[in-house]
């Protein structure tokens, strides 16, 4: 498989800043864009009563297609929103009961999109990413922080870490 990437948009406007920032960055790389509001993703359940929700379908669909995952978020309250919070927990099923999906994260790289009001913003921001990938056996390629205040139609919107 060739190095196809993702980009896994978590917010919760569908028309927002965050999905501005990743429809253009869409628009300029052709990486192909998942929004998690597309889906219905219940919290982690420890008694796996969720297993009939949307999240291991799309995790299994991931895994399959792609090398790289591009992790899009705004932030709320100095963190990652919601929507991609309850992803994120949701991989504690691939380590429990979906072990075999689970081994398919070890290699896989991953990024990071960010963006708030702010120009830049504290690295702690970024440590849940790192430490997941770290734990996972995955590659944490970096990440990237725009400020929604400026962004215009002549902003140009890079990634350097694909």
């Amino acid at each position: 498989m060739e190095n196809k990437k993702v980009i896994i948009l978590g917010s919760s406007r569908k028309n927002g800043n965050t999905t501005k920032i990743v429809d253009e960055i869409s628009k300029e790389t052709e990486i192909d864009v998942i929004n998690l509001s597309d889906y219905n993703i219940s919290h982690y359940d420890y008694e796996s009563k969720n297993i009939e929700d949307d999240f291991l379908p799309l995790i299994k669909g991931i895994l399959e297609k792609y090398e790289t995952l591009i992790f899009a978020t705004p932030i709320y309250w100095y963190n990652m929103s919601g929507i991609m919070k309850v992803f994120f927990d949701r991989f504690s099923d691939l380590i429990r009961i979906e072990k075999e999906t689970g081994r398919k994260l070890r290699g896989k790289k991953i990024g990071v999109i960010s963006n708030s009001h702010d120009n830049e913003i504290e690295e702690s921001f970024y440590i849940p990413f790192k430490k997941t990938a770290d734990y996972l056996g995955m590659e944490y390629l970096g990440h990237a922080h725009f400020n929604a205040n400026i962004l215009n139609q002549t902003t140009k919107i890079e990634l350097t870490f694909i």
